[in-house]
């Protein structure tokens, strides 16, 4: 009977405990470039961290290699754990947020990219913890663990497994067979691009701190601003709001066809189911909602008061159309316009874009789009199986076959995912919330999106929650954020059995 490798669990978890801290550090020089007493506070933290890191790598630096399936979840799972509960340090020790919950929160939401937030006056707080605030999205958004993987090959094949728990969906693409490989050039793309976007934003009009954050959020598709308007700060600068909804698309897209992208290789890109219905998906739907828009005159959006010219409204409703559609289908969050305050169809639109999701292979969350496709595929097919019975017809997808094994899993997943939500939903209500605001904080937290409806819409937040309903939405966010499966496979007693 094999036995599970505490031993190289613990260590991993101290390596990414360093890594961690590391982070941290990074927030020091903004805290002391604004001359901020918290910089003692941030500096303690990630002292610490990389001190309980070291001492959890250290004595079990001698451990076996091999990493099997269920050390991969293991690791995973109580990684990300371990990372939320060393995040809050930054928080703690400044007295930035004084509750633990709160800050338990901010900083798993932060991780999961989620962007979902307890702060009512994000603009009063100092500038080296919004700096780690926008960081833990950064590190969240292509996972610690790959980067862990890539910088530190010291599990060998075993690494296959951290990569396949972490980012468990459907698309299995690789650029290169070696794993190390793999996730190193996924992150030399993630910060590229990053790098990128800071360099257009700062080149737009924004400050060279709001470009750096901003960035960071938007390719980790995680939502957290550094104004308490969030993206609406800008709305008298489409050339911004323009950056950030191309930018939100990119992360929204697989990062392997970006990889083809940056090599010249478009043809793959557009070879690509998923890909082609992202693309006029979201040309459609943002058409759609300009003409909603037009048509019922938000007196939110910026309106021919600031657009003299003819085309400006028309300018308007296809820049906030085009941007909200974006942020919601990629789960980013970020914000343009109160879409609550349009009218209830364009409302249920925007919800119903909570349950589908980026592309697989990108640092978006929900359900993903590949999904939607082979569900939708194999729900025809079942009507040709009525008039055929004996007919062998596979799912086809990008020109191929889809293995049962895995129509099996992604029905699995819907299934399991929309329990969660209408159990989790009415969970809520018992803790206080009213339907609407339950319906809307789960599909939230459980997507990794951020704003919601109800008393969590984009212009609230999720402060006003009770202490058992914010660790209740952690939860959501965390098992979100893993897809669910890496999390919860944990709670079965078969994970257990030694086999």
């Amino acid at each position: 009977m094999k036995q599970l490798n505490f031993k190289i669990i613990v260590s991993f978890l101290g390596l990414t405990s360093i890594l961690n801290g590391l982070f941290m550090l990074i927030a020091v020089p903004f805290s002391m470039y604004h001359n901020e007493p918290e910089k003692w506070g941030i500096l303690k933290a990630g002292i610490t961290t990389i001190i309980i890191g070291f001492s959890l790598w250290f004595f079990n630096r001698n451990a076996k290699k091999n990493i099997g399936k269920k050390e991969g979840y293991l690791i995973v799972t109580l990684g990300w754990l371990m990372l939320t509960l060393t995040g809050t340090l930054p928080y703690t020790f400044t007295g930035a947020i004084p509750s633990y919950t709160d800050a338990f929160f901010e900083t798993l939401s932060g991780y999961s990219t989620t962007g979902s937030s307890i702060l009512t006056d994000i603009e009063s707080m100092p500038k080296g913890i919004l700096f780690w605030r926008s960081a833990t999205h950064w590190i969240g958004g292509m996972g610690i663990i790959v980067l862990t993987v890539a910088i530190l090959p010291l599990l060998g094949i075993g690494g296959m497994q951290l990569f396949m728990a972490e980012a468990p969906g459907p698309s299995a693409d690789k650029m290169h067979p070696r794993i190390t490989e793999t996730a190193k050039r996924l992150w030399l793309i993630y910060f590229s691009l990053t790098f990128t976007e800071f360099f257009l934003l700062k080149f737009a009009g924004m400050s060279w701190f709001d470009a750096i954050n901003h960035a960071m959020a938007t390719m980790s598709t995680g939502g957290f601003s550094t104004k308490n308007a969030s993206i609406a700060h800008w709305n008298d600068t489409p050339f911004i709001q323009y950056i950030i909804t191309a930018f939100m698309f990119v992360a929204g897209t697989n990062f392997i066809l970006t990889y083809f992208a940056l090599k010249g290789k478009i043809y793959k890109v557009f070879k690509s189911e998923e890909f082609r219905y992202y693309f006029f998906g979201v040309i459609g739907l943002t058409m759609l909602m300009a003409v909603l828009i037009l048509h019922f005159q938000d007196p939110n959006l910026v309106t021919t008061i600031h657009h003299p010219k003819p085309w400006g409204e028309t300018e308007s409703a296809f820049r906030h159309a085009a941007f909200q559609i974006t942020s919601v289908l990629t789960t980013t969050g970020f914000v343009t316009a109160d879409f609550t305050m349009w009218n209830s169809f364009a409302t249920m639109i925007m919800f119903s874009l909570f349950f589908i999701g980026g592309s697989a292979g990108s640092t978006s969350g929900g359900i993903k789009i590949v999904r939607h496709i082979v569900m939708i595929k194999n729900s025809f097919l079942e009507f040709k199986k009525l008039l055929h019975p004996n007919a062998i017809i596979p799912v086809r997808y990008d020109g191929g076959s889809v293995p049962k094994n895995i129509v099996y899993n992604i029905l699995a997943f819907f299934i399991l995912y929309m329990l969660i939500f209408i159990v989790s939903s009415i969970i809520l209500t018992f803790f206080g919330l009213d339907v609407e605001s339950a319906m809307g904080a789960v599909s939230s937290s459980l997507g990794n999106i951020g704003p919601a409806i109800g008393s969590v819409s984009p212009v609230n937040n999720f402060a006003h929650l009770s202490i058992h309903a914010k660790w209740f939405c952690a939860f959501l966010m965390l098992i979100g954020r893993l897809e669910l499966f890496t999390v919860l496979i944990l709670f079965t007693p078969f994970f257990w059995k030694k086999n």
